[in-house]
């Protein structure tokens, strides 16, 4: 293998708010994203950036809590699973009732000054920890307060700078990104009473980052491509080279629907994670370990969301096909104990660096893929610890 000059590379995945139960789709871009990174750390230096406190602001979050606030009083939701939150979460939704953005301020000088969270979130958080680790996920900090670099007002100056804003607050009306000097089209991110949206949020955020990277990885769903092309659009002209890696929802029954709609009920990642460990022997436990169930659950959940469902979205999630997975992942993890690693197979570098094809990130999808096959060798167990497990 040619030893490249090690790169700095940011991954910056798409945010689940904590709203909602975690669904076979977010399972697929959590998985990925975890694949991508812990794969790419042995090649480059890598920063994992995957901040909650940056999205609370936004209207689907703090909508929701002031929601909870007004109509549930003193709930103790430290008692509530994560579907019976998600089932509050799509009430609100449905609620036809507009919220001025007076009501909301509160909630967001909370979260700014002094990086509150609403205990309903607070409680899907650690819902969501307890996933994590059941999945042997890098945890990027899902409880941390990690506010980002920039106010909203000083990141607005800085894209009104470099003369990428449109800013009709003077006369009533919302802010604009403005990129139609590149034949894109306007994009309000900021509406006229001062509510910021999810790419406002994602310009604060990456925008006095991005700058300190070689290569900055955009991982988001294929139904944000629009706003990311425009995110890519800035980011760009920050100097690194910002790769796009859009990832296809997962249908359930044919339908993709958005969680706010529910829907979700038995697809939930502790519903998925409760059947996956008694298929691959786990015994639904939790907590982590290293023992074949677990090693088979782990692996098997990344066969299953990133091999078999590829990046596209045009198979709807199935349990047999999953179960497979799993069962695919025992006889991989009895190979490679068994048979030990191949011939060269100890080349955990060189394994990896086959997978990048001319970016810095390895692929996950043509990873995870290249230990199925008939007549494969044997996995390499430094690589399925590295990556998979």
């Amino acid at each position: 293998m040619t030893v490249q000059p090690r790169k700095n590379v940011l991954l910056a995945p798409v945010t689940v708010t904590p709203t909602k139960p975690l669904t076979p789709s977010h399972l697929k871009g959590l998985l990925w994203t975890d694949v991508m990174y812990r794969a790419t750390a042995p090649l480059a230096a890598v920063t994992y950036r995957y901040s909650h406190t940056t999205y609370h602001v936004t209207e689907q979050t703090v909508g929701f809590w002031e929601y909870l606030d007004r109509t549930r009083g003193e709930t103790d939701y430290g008692r509530l699973s994560e579907e019976e939150i998600g089932d509050l979460y799509v009430a609100y939704r449905s609620e036809d009732r507009p919220q001025d953005a007076g009501v909301l301020r509160p909630y967001r000088d909370a979260v700014e000054h002094g990086g509150w969270v609403h205990p309903a979130s607070e409680r899907m958080l650690r819902l969501w920890a307890g996933h994590y680790e059941r999945l042997g996920m890098h945890d990027p900090g899902l409880r941390e307060h990690q506010p980002p670099g920039l106010g909203l007002e000083e990141m607005l100056e800085r894209l009104a700078a470099v003369g990428l804003l449109l800013d009709q607050r003077h006369c009533g009306g919302p802010v604009y990104l403005d990129l139609t000097r590149y034949g894109m089209p306007l994009r309000r991110i900021v509406t006229s009473d001062g509510r910021p949206n999810y790419l406002a949020c994602a310009l604060r955020e990456l925008i006095p980052l991005v700058p300190w990277y070689d290569e900055v990885v955009l991982l988001y769903d294929r139904e944000l491509d629009s706003d990311y092309q425009l995110l890519n659009r800035v980011l760009s002209r920050l100097g690194p080279t910002v790769r796009r890696v859009p990832i296809g929802r997962v249908p359930i029954d044919g339908r993709i629907t958005s969680a706010r709609h529910g829907g979700w009920h038995g697809h939930t990642a502790g519903a998925l994670l409760d059947a996956a460990a008694e298929a691959a022997g786990d015994g639904g436990g939790g907590g982590g370990g290293s023992g074949s169930g677990t090693d088979a659950l782990r692996l098997g959940m990344r066969l299953y969301f990133i091999a078999t469902l590829g990046p596209g979205h045009s198979q709807s999630f199935r349990h047999d096909l999953l179960r497979n997975c799993l069962s695919v992942a025992a006889r991989l993890l009895r190979r490679a104990a068994g048979e030990g690693p191949a011939a060269g197979a100890g080349d955990l570098l060189g394994a990896l660096d086959r997978h990048r094809r001319g970016h810095t990130y390895v692929d996950p999808y043509r990873l995870a893929s290249s230990l199925l096959g008939r007549g494969r060798p044997a996995p390499d167990p430094a690589l399925l610890s590295a990556v998979f497990l």
